[in-house]
């Protein structure tokens, strides 16, 4: 059985992402996704004003009269939700925890879909792959979907963004749009990267806090890694550690968004201490930019 409180925080977060739903996202979103895959319907002879380019050549010597193919936009989509629930989730030096604003944009994300009538899958991931959900349309899925994002204990600590990558090409062979949901606390995955982003339309959320890039000058402070338990005592108010401290993760921050962009991927940065509407909105509107 399933504990009321968690069927209560589902409730609440159907209800707070409705609105955006309804008011904002859906459109953007049909406006984004949908009409990216075309499936071939029939041909009939050529019309004045018809591109060329869609000339089938094979009917045409055949029948010796000009052909063209016709497309149909492909109106069902299948988006999967790749979810890291790692021990670094649990941390956010602001009103709320990696992990809970992760929970929320896919929830965002899952109803948006429903409401274009697509499917919706999850695969929750930590360095093991710790549940999968196979995709389905409706409401009711996109809540089981929500309920086990939120119920679901994590068994493992680390993170391996490689093995969840390789079981989502494993388990979704059609083209899907594919939301990679990770603080990205690993290495070495950018192979797979490069092949999940040339099978799926591969959208990375970034989940972040300030505090994992900046230090403010505190004294001695005891940090510790919440995937190994490694602890290390630093001296925060020593400005050379901070200076060091910040450069050190803006280049692990600029040497993933190199990774990204050699494999196509699209990077959406959320923190947990500010509203996650304005990136998810920018992302849209760059992708309607780009189809135009």
């Amino acid at each position: 059985m399933i504990p009321r409180e968690i069927l209560k925080q589902v409730r609440r977060i159907e209800i707070s992402t409705r609105g955006l739903v309804n008011e904002v996202f859906s459109g953007e979103y049909h406006s984004v996704f949908k009409g990216r895959g075309m499936n071939f319907a029939e041909v009939r002879e050529y019309q004045y004003g018809d591109d060329i380019r869609s000339i089938d050549w094979n009917v045409t010597a055949r029948t010796g009269s000009p052909f063209v193919k016709v497309f149909e936009e492909e109106r069902e989509l299948t988006v999967m939700l790749v979810v890291d629930v790692s021990a670094s989730g649990d941390f956010g030096t602001r009103e709320r925890l990696k992990g809970e604003v992760a929970v929320e944009i896919c929830a965002l994300l899952a109803f948006s879909a429903t409401k274009n009538n697509d499917k919706v899958g999850l695969i929750i991931f930590s360095d093991r792959i710790e549940k999968f959900v196979p995709p389905r349309k409706g409401r009711r899925h996109v809540l089981r979907v929500l309920r086990e994002l939120l119920y679901h204990q994590p068994e493992g600590r680390g993170t391996d963004i490689t093995g969840a990558l390789e079981f989502l090409t494993h388990v979704q062979r059609k083209k899907a749009v594919t939301f990679l949901v990770s603080d990205f606390q690993d290495t070495g995955f950018e192979k797979a990267l490069a092949i999940a982003g040339r099978r799926h339309d591969l959208i990375a959320v970034r989940m972040g806090d300030e505090r994992e890039r900046e230090l403010p000058p505190l004294g001695m402070l005891e940090l510790e890694d919440p995937e190994t338990g490694e602890r290390v005592v630093v001296n925060s108010s020593n400005p050379d550690f901070r200076s060091s401290f910040a450069e050190v993760t803006a280049r692990g921050r600029a040497g993933l968004d190199r990774s990204m962009r050699r494999s196509r991927v699209d990077v959406i940065d959320v923190e947990t201490g500010r509203p996650y509407v304005k990136p998810l909105m920018r992302f849209f509107q760059e992708r309607m930019r780009r189809r135009h």
